[in-house]
């Protein structure tokens, strides 16, 4: 049995989540905007909604061309937010519309507030993935 599900589930989650160093060394070069489309869709994220998470104005966001690298402390969020969505996706078994469906649902344990809310400080992320984790072993509220 555990053998039929570990072979289903890499198809689901295929790359490891990024480490605290590669977090760290990734944010110090800077990502690519491009690099921010692709992590938006990994569940289909609004620009506003990843301008947010990144601490950007949507504005700013648009105005960035493919191949411009983003502000250290953009980067970092970005790397966060992906390793975050990787969670959630793993979480929920590669639903993606399951996923966005919590992102954008008001939480008690984030004191009311949706997930996607809670990313505009870098300890909400922590927060987030703490609450993720509780799903993941079955804790609730």
């Amino acid at each position: 049995m555990a053998l039929a599900t570990s072979l289903s589930f890499p198809s689901l989650n295929p790359l490891p989540l990024l480490s605290a160093e590669e977090i760290i060394t990734r944010s110090r070069q800077g990502v690519l905007r491009r690099d921010a489309d692709r992590v938006a869709g990994l569940v289909g994220i609004t620009d506003k909604e990843l301008a947010v998470a990144l601490g950007l104005s949507t504005s700013y966001l648009h105005r960035l061309k493919e191949d411009q690298r983003i502000s250290q402390d953009a980067s970092e969020r970005l790397l966060l937010l992906e390793n975050l969505l990787r969670h959630a996706l793993d979480t929920f078994e590669g639903r993606a519309p399951t996923v966005l469906n919590w992102l954008r649902a008001p939480l008690r344990e984030l004191n009311g507030q949706t997930p996607l809310q809670s990313l505009d400080t870098v300890t909400g992320y922590t927060l987030v993935d703490r609450v993720l984790g509780r799903i993941d072993y079955g804790i609730f509220g």
